[in-house]
């Protein structure tokens, strides 16, 4: 019988191991970037034509190659980085084993220019699955640039599996970010589809931040810097006022790479303690620098997860770097005695005090209140009697001599807002008719809340104990749920368009999901230079909370977490429904609690959020008894 067992062509086994390192455009981004820092490149530009999908360029001005090292980086384990195996617990470069190059050329069409500076010449190499097509001298400046066009063209069912270009970009903008925030002392470019997206001047670390975080961390970040004898820890972490609803900015840099931490990062959450709300996250950009010898690198295809000698002495020193940060640098509010420049030019401070100005303050009834001896607490007499409707205040709404029709819950005064006018606001239940027309069980009669958390509903046979905030998620889940599988939201035309400006990587995910939005009710348009005008909004978004509403809702999109993979649409519904939910604390009107209990009702599923939290627990008359031993 035929041996059966042979070895796998190389063109083969190259795609096979593009797998592990080039899974999406993002991925060759950032073995591209890491190579050209490796290089001793002052000046990297990369380029994207349709994110990446039919042209990803990098070009540097590093060191370049030589004709045979050209050739030779596209080998599978090529590498200069290691010579032997000691060199693997000594890694100070970015990029080392040697399959970068190996995997883009097997899974796209690459093209190579590079030169030295003491070359008069360049090379000039073309590959396409695996295989030389060209290699000649050309003429080219010192440095490197290598094209990657038509990603998995070899690989069709693999090119399917990527995602939008609007998602694609996403990521490529998230590893660029990565890169060019662990090293401020080198400019990058970013241009994608012949449009500039970053544009970094080379500098100090403070100001790459601001440049990809943007101007509001300018005045709101904490230096961080602590030296030992087995670590080194500096960067910045932003005030307590910078805190987040979701895992936002937070960068962790180890010997200069990229890593995520959720160890280390308890740290740095824990240093916060009493200075920020407990379900908020700190802002930070730290770096770590400590001897290769104690960290491995090589735990996973990505190298964003690593392995410390010893984690425990590393999550102490981080956190008491940040903690003696905070406390060396007042981060407490502080009295400002100097006027403001805008009180300044009020007319009170700049324009003269006349005499006949001082006669009119003198001859005030208020300045003599002051000013007379033992005249503070006097009270002008008035004739006015403005009080003497006052029992007209508390008179419901009839006409004199006639009762109120109805039962007692449903009258109510002058004062009090009936919840029809709530459901306009940002934070009220919907409507019966947006949701599923199920009957109730129940029928509330009397409604109380306890700690502006929790309606106590009275029914026929006990009490229902609601969770004002989960319970009105629920409502909201299942009326956006509605609006975007088909049924288009109403929109709510906003009469002075608000702008709203965000930063590259969350312009690319607004970009991405502007369909989505649409269908529940938003109205934005593209404005370029990563600026958006919202045109319109759902009628439950109160007017002037536009711009705040979208950027937490991007925010909490962004960083939405689970253990299951859910559409971007059921990502959105989830996110509208939790941020517009009324929240604990806030207080109710009878009527209020009615409407949202009954709406809870009529609901497909009104017992669980859709996370799986409870909205309510029922207490039934029988229970109640055999709790006071009355049965």
């Amino acid at each position: 019988m035929a041996d059966i067992i042979q070895l796998l062509p190389d063109n083969i086994a190259n795609q096979i191991a593009a797998g592990e390192v080039i899974q999406r455009p993002a991925s060759a981004v950032k073995e591209l970037l890491e190579n050209a820092v490796d290089a001793g490149a002052t000046e990297i530009k990369l380029i994207i034509v349709d994110a990446g999908k039919n042209l990803l360029q990098v070009i540097d001005n590093g060191k370049g190659m030589s004709e045979t090292d050209a050739r030779m980086s596209f080998e599978r384990h090529a590498t200069s980085k290691i010579r032997a195996i000691d060199d693997l617990f000594r890694i100070k470069t970015m990029g080392f084993r040697g399959e970068a190059l190996a995997s883009i050329a097997a899974v796209a069409q690459v093209e190579l220019k590079t030169r030295r500076a003491e070359d008069e010449l360049g090379t000039y190499i073309e590959i396409e699955n695996s295989v030389v097509l060209k290699q000649e001298p050309c003429a080219y400046n010192i440095g490197t640039s290598i094209s990657m066009k038509n990603l998995f063209f070899s690989v069709p069912a693999r090119r399917n599996f990527l995602k939008s270009n609007a998602a694609e970009m996403r990521h490529i903008i998230d590893e660029f970010i990565r890169v060019a925030m662990a090293f401020p002392h080198i400019f990058f470019s970013l241009t994608s589809n012949g449009q500039q997206v970053f544009h970094l001047e080379a500098g100090n670390l403070k100001q790459r931040i601001v440049q990809i975080l943007g101007n509001g961390y300018s005045a709101k970040l904490v230096s961080v810097k602590e030296e030992m004898d087995y670590m080194n820890v500096y960067g910045f972490v932003g005030k307590p006022e910078t805190a987040k609803k979701t895992r936002g900015d937070q960068y962790f840099f180890v010997n200069n790479r990229f890593i995520k931490s959720s160890y280390l990062n308890h740290a740095i959450n824990t240093a916060f303690n009493e200075m920020i709300a407990r379900d908020s996250f700190p802002s930070y950009v730290l770096f770590i620098d400590l001897d290769p010898s104690v960290v491995d690198i090589n735990v996973h295809p990505t190298k964003q997860e690593i392995k410390f000698e010893d984690e425990k002495i590393v999550y102490a020193f981080v956190q008491a770097a940040v903690k003696h940060a905070l406390a060396q640098f007042s981060i407490a509010p502080s009295l400002d005695f100097t006027l403001n420049a805008d009180i300044q030019g009020l007319d009170a401070i700049s324009k003269p005090f006349t005499n006949n100005e001082q006669d009119n303050a003198a001859s005030s009834n208020l300045f003599k209140t002051f000013s007379q001896r033992n005249q503070a607490h006097a009270i002008e007499p008035s004739n006015k009697n403005e009080l003497k409707s006052w029992k007209e205040f508390f008179e419901p709404l009839a006409p004199k001599g006639e009762l109120l029709s109805g039962s007692p819950e449903e009258t109510y005064f002058e004062y009090e807002k009936p919840f029809q006018s709530l459901v306009t606001s940002n934070q009220q239940p919907a409507t019966g008719s947006q949701l599923a027309t199920h009957q109730s069980p129940y029928t509330i009669q009397h409604c109380l809340q306890l700690h502006n958390t929790y309606i106590i509903a009275a029914t026929q046979n006990g009490f229902v104990l609601v969770h004002q905030q989960l319970a009105h998620e629920r409502i909201l889940y299942e009326k956006y749920s509605v609006a975007a599988h088909g049924t288009q939201m109403a929109t709510q035309k906003s009469m002075f368009p608000v702008s709203l400006e965000l930063v590259p990587s969350d312009a690319a995910l607004l970009q991405e999901i502007l369909p989505e939005l649409q269908m529940i009710g938003y109205l934005i348009e593209p404005f370029g230079n990563n600026t958006f005008v919202i045109q319109g909004t759902p009628a439950d978004v109160m007017q002037g909370n536009e711009k705040h509403s979208l950027e937490l809702l991007i925010e909490q999109f962004k960083h939405f977490s689970s253990d299951i993979k859910f559409s971007k649409r059921e990502k959105l519904v989830r996110c509208m429904a939790r941020q517009q939910a009324i929240k604990s604390g806030q207080t109710l009107q009878p009527k209020e609690m009615i409407a949202l209990v009954e709406e809870l009702f009529t609901c497909n599923t009104p017992n669980v959020t859709p996370t799986g939290s409870p909205t309510y627990v029922e207490f039934k008359e029988d229970y109640l008894d055999r709790m006071f031993q009355r049965l």
